[in-house]
């Protein structure tokens, strides 16, 4: 009795001074909507979470040295093949470290989870306008947190400096290079020397370890604070309007969904992690300049980059005495005008539409907005085309067909299916608001004459 007496003193002094119960209640006051694509977001949010957790686990094991040596743990397959420690530690974690397979799959899978999410999240707010003031920087805040994640899983997965990974590093020591007048530079100041360099594994780890996450995580918490201090957006419906929010309050009925979400999240990422192998490392063998593996493939989020890299016609420029390689248009001028768009359409809108001095707190349904709409499924349609470029030498080996073939009429794709995809969505929009307002008419006719 007297340590609750002395508890509930010292919480009472706290609450007086920091007003803690007061923002409390007001919080577990805050309401929110009940539609699924809401949750969309939280599926990120706790894809990080199992990220933090299983990443902090597997920094404990992992040696980042690129210095060789030879090697001599349990896989038997590579006893006497000079490898790097850190490849060495990767192999330790996946067969030595108890559960260490079993957390690199899981760590493996939340990473793939997490960008997509984050993808799926970001058109879900683009097609019902959530990006419309005053949410723009939230949205700036999302198209950042999408940049950092895809830096942050090139990075992850460059560690283990296995024959894939470093593959993908050659990749990236191209573009960096690329980039006219200063590329060979700062190739150099960020690999720490001529490719491959022995510095960029402990940069990587850093970066993946301490910085990007760090940096991530305060995004992420200036996003939740942003969606605190302003009201959530809704769909329209009975009783919504652009003053209210109708849904589910935070206690207890929302934060039990919520955290009931986490526990299926995480659940799938281990059931995935169980079940699915991802990046064996051990099968692709230790990282050699001279050697590349068989339809080597990225993962899913840099897919799109390594379309563009094999697409794009092998063509390069000169002028004022500076050569312009063909790598740096799709690896350099490509990904910067997509984040460049990204940044920039919610003020283009707000220009284009007259919106800029109205707020916005009901969405919209992508049929309402056709323009928009259409413009967007174009944009999808543009990079799912490069996607699926990238994988033309795995279509080639699978079907024989001739490569050459294969690569112009994925290059025609790229082209004309956006073009289709506009005029096809645009068309499907108008068509839908249409048959709104015959059932509109309809419907006031039978409110008119019931029995009719």
């Amino acid at each position: 009795m007297v340590v609750t007496a002395v508890i509930a003193r010292l919480a009472s002094w706290l609450d007086q001074r920091l007003g803690a119960a007061r923002a409390a209640e007001a919080g577990a006051g805050k309401v929110f909507p009940e539609h699924w694509s809401f949750l969309l977001g939280e599926i990120a949010f706790y894809a990080f979470v199992v990220l933090v957790a299983s990443g902090t686990f597997l920094a404990m094991f992992f040696d980042s040295s690129l210095v060789p040596i030879t090697y001599e743990g349990s896989y038997a397959p590579l006893h006497g093949a000079e490898v790097t420690p850190a490849f060495a530690s990767v192999l330790d974690i996946s067969f030595d470290v108890p559960a260490g397979l079993l957390v690199r799959q899981v760590h493996h899978w939340a990473a793939l989870v997490f960008v997509a999410a984050i993808v799926v999240h970001l058109l879900r707010i683009f097609f019902t306008g959530a990006f419309r003031r005053p949410r723009e920087v939230n949205w700036l805040v999302g198209v950042t947190l999408l940049g950092l994640a895809i830096l942050e899983g090139f990075a992850g997965y460059s560690l283990p400096d296995d024959l894939l990974s470093g593959t993908g590093l050659r990749v990236g020591y191209s573009i960096t290079q690329s980039v006219p007048v200063v590329g060979d530079h700062l190739a150099f100041l960020v690999w720490g020397g001529e490719y491959p360099g022995t510095e960029i594994a402990s940069r990587l780890f850093i970066g993946h370890v301490w910085i990007l996450p760090a940096v991530m995580g305060a995004l992420i918490a200036g996003h939740l604070l942003l969606v605190v201090r302003q009201k959530h957006t809704q769909f329209p419906g009975p009783r919504r309007t652009e003053d209210n929010v109708v849904g589910e309050r935070l206690w207890p009925t929302y934060l039990a969904k919520s955290v009931g979400l986490l526990f299926l999240v995480t659940g799938v990422m281990v059931l995935l992690g169980t079940l699915f192998q991802v990046n064996p490392v051990w099968l692709y063998g230790p990282y050699d300049p001279a050697a590349v593996t068989t339809g080597a493939q990225p993962d899913w989020y840099m897919g799109w980059l390594e379309g563009a890299l094999r697409l794009t016609p092998s063509v390069a420029f000169r002028g004022f005495g500076v050569e312009v390689p063909n790598v740096f248009l799709p690896g350099v001028l490509l990904p910067g005008l997509t984040f460049a768009g990204l940044y920039a359409y919610p003020f283009v809108e707000q220009w284009w539409t007259g919106a800029a001095d109205r707020e916005h707190h009901l969405l919209q349904r992508p049929r309402d907005h056709p323009h928009r709409t259409a413009f967007g499924v174009a944009v999808v349609t543009f990079y799912v085309s490069l996607f699926v470029g990238g994988s033309n030498d795995v279509l080639v080996a699978q079907t024989g067909w001739d490569i050459a073939v294969v690569i112009n009429v994925m290059r025609a794709m790229v082209v004309v299916l956006p073009l289709v995809a506009w005029w096809v969505t645009r068309r499907l929009c108008r068509q839908l608001q249409a048959d709104d307002v015959h059932a509109g008419q309809v419907e006031r006719i039978r409110e008119r004459v019931p029995d009719a």
